[in-house]
């Protein structure tokens, strides 16, 4: 079984990494990609060996590991400009009020909701899983992410005076 693990492998390396060209263009990205696809199909590899559909299989796999790994790095993006003007912001103007009247409508907007409400996006803010907090509060996960995406559109709404353009 180890020998036709090693051998479907080695014969469709090369198909995943042209497959992996559609993602990225970086070498060493494209084989970290390839790898990360074969590690995480180990699981279920010997179901798939003979299988005419494994390389759909694993091109899926792959799609999945890049964009996972875009969105974090997309979320990091963010987070990384948010920090760098809030440090523009405090060192420019060091206005210690409007940073207190900013928060404290966050909290008002935040305390508004129902405490069901505040209790899902609190978690989710807390950096829980969707599932984690369906398991947490009982409820299915496809009401937990559409509560917490409500629950954006209403805060940002309410907090629209602090958008930046």
């Amino acid at each position: 079984m180890k020998s036709q693990i090693n051998a479907s492998i080695e014969e469709n390396t090369v198909i995943l990494k042209r497959l992996a060209n559609n993602f990225t263009t970086d070498p060493v990205e494209r084989e970290d990609l390839v790898q990360e696809t074969f590690i995480r199909s180990l699981k279920s590899f010997e179901k798939f060996i003979n299988h005419p559909k494994l390389v759909s299989w694993l091109y899926v796999i792959m799609k999945n590991i890049y964009l996972n790994r875009y969105r974090r790095l997309n979320i990091h993006r963010t987070a990384e400009k948010e920090i760098t003007y809030r440090q523009s912001m405090n060192s420019a103007t060091n206005n210690k009020a409007e940073t207190n009247f900013v928060l404290k409508d966050i909290e008002d907007s935040m305390k508004a909701l129902s405490k069901e409400n505040y209790e899902i996006f609190s978690m989710y803010l807390e950096g829980f899983k969707y599932h984690e907090i369906a398991t947490e509060m009982s409820i299915k996960e496809g009401t937990i992410k559409t509560r917490i995406h409500t629950i954006k559109k209403v805060l940002q709404k309410k907090l629209t005076v602090y958008a930046r353009n």
